[in-house]
């Protein structure tokens, strides 16, 4: 756990049931959203790893895509603090790189898009208890920043395992559960509104949104399956 925590900001943590579950299309999709509006928003990725070199700098797509969605133009180094080449865990992309992914970068980086965005979205990388390191995981992240968690649970096999499991490691963790979206990822689930019901009835946080599937996800039209303003209301 971190030592302290930063003065707690406007903002929310955007956490997955797994990895590849449409974090990035729900960060975006609220940045959308928030925007619509009228507040001034920057989305966040902490941790980035799947990079390839562009005119010299590191590009990652979910960071390209968070920056869009934004209305607040700020350095790629806010909004990215630590990208890597390997799309591999992050504690191991680190290890490779020589560096040490510290929260207190992340805290500062944060507290810079804080003070020019009324809203910051935060997107995590993989689930909560993936490792950054030898003593802290990403949910160690909305920890230090004070934030709100809203976690997107990707509509799958699986699901209600990896949700349930999710719902209980962040709040055994002190961290606020403010909702969380159903992301229809699995456009064959068997059983869907059966696990979504299951779903409502055991996570104990609203349900912010259901984002349909679609063979090629957008953030604006992911934005209108959003409840918006209870999620403006709740962070």
């Amino acid at each position: 756990m971190p030592a302290r925590k930063a003065p707690s900001a406007r903002g929310v943590f955007i956490a997955g049931t797994d990895t590849s579950v449409g974090k990035t299309l729900i960060a975006c999709a609220m940045l959308r959203g928030l925007s619509a509006i009228g507040l001034r928003v920057s989305g966040m990725k902490p941790v980035a790893a799947g990079a390839r070199r562009v005119r010299g700098a590191w590009y990652n797509d979910d960071v390209a895509q968070l920056r869009a969605a934004g209305n607040v133009d700020s350095p790629s180094q806010w909004v990215n603090p630590y990208c890597f080449a390997p799309a591999i865990a992050p504690h191991i992309a680190a290890k490779e790189a020589g560096q040490v992914i510290g929260l207190a970068r992340v805290a500062g980086k944060y507290a810079c898009l804080a003070r020019c965005a009324d809203v910051v979205v935060v997107e995590g990388a993989g689930g909560l208890l993936v490792p950054l390191g030898s003593r802290h995981v990403v949910a160690d992240i909305p920890l230090r920043l004070g934030l709100p968690v809203v976690l997107v649970v990707g509509m799958r096999l699986g699901c209600l395992n990896h949700a349930l499991l999710s719902a209980e490691a962040l709040r055994s963790r002190g961290l606020v559960f403010a909702g969380w979206v159903a992301n229809e990822i699995d456009p064959g689930m068997s059983r869907r509104e059966q696990n979504l019901d299951a779903l409502r009835k055991r996570l104990g946080a609203p349900l912010l949104g259901r984002v349909r599937h679609a063979r090629k996800p957008h953030p604006e039209s992911a934005a209108r399956a959003l409840d918006i303003n209870r999620l403006n209301a709740l962070i």
